[in-house]
């Protein structure tokens, strides 16, 4: 009976949203405990979400009937992040060009590095397709992956894990290249890695979180333009 039981809360989406909460309070936790970025939250909880899954031997299907719903709250999650925006809209006003210049770019740089590297690595094009979307947020790549005849699951992997790369390395890389700008600073880490790099430059301070939200906008409405056309760039050159 109480296996019965069992097996009907696994097949309901209450199991895989409650181990994802669970996962994250953890990971949470941990990161306020240490203060170390390799403890980033969400890089913990999917750690954790992937052993428990595998330590009892439970198909991704099951888990993801709550996955998803998770997944449907992230568009109003990433608009929430206008709020700092708005609280810093003159340095928008100020510095307009020289932002937009920024986030657009990095948005070249960031799908050029892509096809570069696929083509020198020999990799599948529909591999490729499928990372160029990678620096923006989840909805938005997925998307994009959609349209270039990627495959979605691979592009939000890679989402995934740059935002978490961005998340953990961004401030120590604009440290070690001397960026002290909190505007500079910002739009890095929000063009490179889109919300979860968010989360950091928040923590970095007002500003930073104010100019990282701005570029998530902008760089997804960017990308899309640009990924067609570099990728048509590199297939004539190829």
């Amino acid at each position: 009976m109480q296996a019965d039981s069992l097996n009907e809360f696994l097949n309901t989406p209450l199991f895989g949203i409650l181990l994802s909460l669970v996962a994250f309070r953890i990971g949470t936790h941990l990161y306020k405990k240490t203060r170390l970025s390799i403890l980033n939250p969400l890089l913990v909880a999917s750690v954790l979400v992937m052993a428990f899954l595998l330590y009892f031997g439970i198909d991704f299907e099951i888990y993801n009937l709550g996955g998803d719903y998770i997944s449907f709250f992230l568009g109003p999650a990433t608009v929430v992040l206008a709020v700092p925006l708005y609280r810093k809209i003159q340095l928008l006003k100020n510095d307009a060009l020289p932002i937009l210049a920024g986030i657009t770019a990095g948005c070249i740089a960031g799908v050029s590095s892509i096809f570069t590297l696929s083509t020198l690595l020999g990799l599948d094009e529909i591999i490729t397709r499928s990372l160029a979307p990678k620096s923006v947020t989840t909805p938005v790549g997925i998307e994009i992956s959609k349209q270039i005849g990627g495959l979605p699951a691979i592009t939000v992997a890679a989402i995934v894990f740059t935002g978490i790369a961005g998340a953990v390395l961004g401030p120590y890389i604009c440290r070690c290249f001397r960026i002290k700008d909190e505007v500079a600073v910002g739009i890095a880490i929000g063009t490179a890695s889109h919300a979860l790099g968010t989360t950091r430059a928040i923590e970095l301070g007002e500003t930073e979180g104010a100019m990282s939200g701005l570029a998530i906008g902008i760089a997804g409405l960017v990308t899309v333009f640009l990924v067609p056309l570099l990728l048509y760039v590199f297939r004539f050159i190829s």
